[in-house]
């Protein structure tokens, strides 16, 4: 019934008692569920996007850094401590 991945386990639980309890209660109705990724489909222009977003926010990350390491130093240099 269910795939050693965690993932697929839920829906495939919530299928079997939606169904069980619509049974109890004499109903010819089922549901059916399945589990599949959001973009299935190939979509250049999204990965795109996303490329560039991602390499935009690290872009900005990179820069902000190195100022941080300059300021600890200043500090310490101000306060002449010594590391051993």
């Amino acid at each position: 019934m269910c795939s050693p991945e965690p993932i697929n386990c839920f829906p495939v639980l919530v299928n079997i008692l939606s169904n069980s309890f619509l049974r109890l209660f004499n109903s010819t109705a089922r549901l059916r569920v399945w589990s599949q990724l959001f973009y299935s489909g190939e979509n250049a222009d999204l990965k795109f996007y996303i490329f560039f977003g991602l390499f935009t926010y690290l872009m900005v990350l990179a820069a902000g850094l190195p100022p941080l390491f300059a300021m600890s130093n200043v500090e310490d240099y101000k306060v002449k401590s010594r590391s051993c």
